[in-house]
């Protein structure tokens, strides 16, 4: 696309030179993150540290078409960041309607941009604030709703951490997002670090149930998991490019 940022703090990098040097490694997963990445799309500096990239947001949106209730038709993306979730969502043709909600207005500029990218943009409402006053607006007695969250995992500390300890994420830790969500759907998928510790994702099933939670892959390498509350009818096979199922609880899915 011809279109180029014109706003400080929004980037379109086409050339190595133009890029910040404490980011070198993310140049060169650029088409691994964005498939598409030469048509022009458009990132922040933090978008680089959280957005999902291409393969893993696909593959996160074929298990929540695949394993959904049929009579949830919304999906709403908590925290769209610069689109990579949501753009997945709405491709993956599922959804009846598509949330992308970012509080951040130059990054929700970059998510409209790149939907624009992938030919979505019509397929997504937008909305700029804060997810759990837009829940509270909009939301509130709804029961056709998915909530998805790949929340601001507070830094970088987490990847030096055997076991990350989910009370510290910040600025929203588990116990504020899974309650903050609760309350509009017992459907709730949260994308966190690849060492989240399982013992504090357990304490919140409900009913006795046995949350899922799925380890997101790239070239054998974990490089996050999801965590599954509610009723889905979860069921992911083998892959091919190193995919591998550990149990129901806790399957591998690589891209």
């Amino acid at each position: 696309m011809d279109e180029k940022p014109n706003e400080r703090g929004i980037h379109q990098w086409s050339d190595i030179s133009q890029f910040p040097e404490h980011l070198t490694k993310y140049w060169h997963q650029r088409y691994r993150i964005w498939a598409e990445y030469n048509r022009g799309i458009w990132m922040t500096e933090d978008a680089w540290f959280g957005v999902t990239p291409e393969p893993i947001a696909n593959k996160i949106a074929a298990h929540l078409a695949e394993s959904a209730p049929k009579e949830k038709t919304i999906i709403f993306d908590a925290f769209a960041g610069v689109g990579g979730n949501a753009i997945a969502f709405a491709r993956s043709g599922r959804w009846e309607q598509v949330f992308a909600i970012e509080k951040d207005p130059k990054t929700m500029k970059c998510a409209k941009h790149n939907a624009k990218i992938y030919g979505v943009q019509n397929k997504i409402v937008w909305s700029t604030g804060d997810c759990f006053d837009i829940l509270k607006r909009r939301f509130a007695g709804n029961s056709n709703i998915i909530i998805f969250a790949s929340p601001p995992w507070g830094g970088t500390e987490y990847s030096s951490e055997d076991v990350f300890d989910l009370s510290k994420m910040e600025p929203y830790n588990l116990e504020k997002l899974y309650r903050g969500f609760s309350k509009y759907t017992k459907h709730v998928v949260l994308y966190l670090p690849r060492t989240s510790d399982l013992n504090q994702l357990a304490r919140y099933a409900t009913d006795g149930k046995k949350v899922e939670v799925a380890h997101y892959c790239a070239k054998g390498a974990s490089k996050a998991l999801c965590a599954y509350y509610g009723d889905f009818n979860f069921d992911v096979e083998e892959e091919e490019d190193g995919g591998e199922v550990t149990s129901a609880q806790s399957p591998e899915c690589c891209v």
